[in-house]
């Protein structure tokens, strides 16, 4: 376990970070920082072709995929164990990703395919849009590695991400989300909420991918919504703490932070490990799971469905995490309620913020909101745990295997021990990372290849 918690030590803190930046660094030396933050494009019209959901349904079906867990345990659990100053690096991580985004989601629209499919009842068939890492992976090394031997190593690498994403999907996208949906609801029956989810997450699956977007997509805008709202309302009544605790967050960032009585101390390292990584777990920048999402929508322009990503990042961890940290911040300020450094339940640490703060009956609103925020992820990452398992085979049989196991792992987060299931989705979130960004860096002479189809808005 010691080797584990050092090689996740290590990934968050030195190799995740470096490779995201390497990653910015060279796609905007490729594409501009007016082409990756000009949003102008996303107001031009557009031509319906009704081959797939929306560019917005797209959108709230990788945001289903990143919000609610993300936002609010897995903030709450990079404070408790990386102290303030790990809310600084998430803002850091995010503002440093938004190219990666970008990139990773016009070359997921770009290098989409369209493939039949049929659901689980097989009352659903047709064709859709089909797409992710995997495939500008295979299709975008290969278009560069002109040999034979780099286009099979090309596909190797797809089909070892694809691998990895289908992992994602059962640990970050379902253990970790059912965990979480069980700690809030009453104690003493996480066995009996456990089969609740995995029963209505099972008729999800039943039901086909059509129907997993169309509930995403109806979903996220109230339970988002809903989220500010009550954010908002408590972060208000304690104006007069904001300045102090922003004030905290950037000096914890780059010094040591004393936690309780003095009882431990939170260092740069832990603060930026904890902050890029939770930045991760909440916006998916980077580790290439939400551009399944993108790739599925119905787009004439992969520029502004890349314009997407980049709004998703901005309203995941610029405006949705920022809320749930002032929160967190306001409610220790009063009563000291964040254990620092400690494994206590990060969900039951965030519902007793919002119960000082925003009061009993918002904060049971909250929880509410946060146990359908949970469903909505699971049911999200499982799609893009299926879109992998289909790139890797055709038979239906693996496919259906994978659906079933994705329906019963909630029984499982419903008992899982917290610290192994964030270490284990943290290493798997860094590889991911690391060999997605790795591809970007690679294919970032690719990106402007196409004109892109809004450049003749004036600027």
């Amino acid at each position: 376990m010691r080797f584990f918690q050092t090689l996740a030590s290590l990934t968050g803190t030195v190799v995740t970070p470096l490779m995201l930046f390497f990653a910015s660094a060279g796609i905007l030396s490729e594409t501009g920082v007016r082409t990756v933050l000009d949003l102008r494009p996303l107001f031009a019209g557009r031509k319906e072709t009704k081959q797939g959901p929306s560019p917005l349904a797209a959108l709230s079906l990788a945001l289903a995929g990143t919000l609610g867990v993300g936002n609010i345990t897995g903030v709450t659990s990079a404070l408790i164990m990386g102290g303030p100053g790990a809310v600084f690096w998430m803002w850091a991580g995010a503002v440093a990703v938004i190219p990666v985004k970008y990139a990773e989601v016009l070359l997921a629209v770009r290098f989409r395919k369209r493939k039949k499919t049929e659901s689980f009842s097989k009352r659903e068939t047709g064709s859709v849009w089909t797409g992710g890492a995997m495939y500008y992976i295979r299709d975008g090394l290969g278009m560069v590695c002109t040999s034979p031997k780099g286009k099979r190593a090309a596909g190797k690498l797809a089909c070892f991400f694809a691998v990895l994403c289908a992992a994602n999907a059962l640990v970050t996208g379902n253990l970790v989300q059912s965990n979480a949906a069980v700690s809030l609801l009453p104690a003493g029956h996480r066995g009996l909420w456990g089969l609740c989810i995995v029963c209505i997450v099972s008729l999800s699956v039943y039901s086909g991918t059509a129907r997993i977007e169309r509930i995403t997509a109806r979903l996220m805008p109230v339970l988002s919504a809903f989220y500010i709202f009550v954010s908002a309302a408590a972060i208000a009544a304690h104006s007069a703490m904001i300045p102090g605790i922003l004030y905290s967050i950037v000096t914890s960032a780059f010094t040591f932070r004393a936690a309780g009585a003095g009882v431990s101390a939170f260092t740069v390292r832990e603060a930026v490990r904890f902050g890029v990584m939770r930045g991760i777990f909440s916006n998916e920048a980077g580790c290439g799971t939400s551009p399944t999402a993108h790739a599925s929508a119905d787009t004439d322009s992969e520029h502004r469905q890349a314009l997407l990503g980049v709004c998703e990042v901005i309203f995941d961890t610029l405006i949705l995490c920022t809320l749930t940290t002032l929160v967190l911040l306001t409610a220790d300020a009063e009563a000291g309620i964040v254990p620092w450094h400690s494994e206590a339940d990060a969900a039951l640490v965030s519902m007793e913020a919002f119960c000082l703060t925003a009061g009993r009956t918002a904060a049971c609103g909250i929880r509410i909101s946060a146990v359908l925020f949970a469903y909505a992820s699971i049911i999200a990452q499982i799609y893009y745990g299926t879109t992998a398992v289909r790139f890797l085979t055709e038979s239906k049989n693996a496919e259906r295997a994978f659906l079933a196991l994705s329906a019963l792992t909630p029984m499982i987060g419903a008992y899982i021990s917290s610290g192994v299931m964030w270490l284990t989705a943290d290493l798997l979130l860094g590889v991911m990372t690391a060999l997605n960004c790795s591809v970007l860096l690679i294919l970032r002479g690719t990106l402007r290849k196409r004109p892109l189809p809004d450049s003749s808005l004036p600027h």
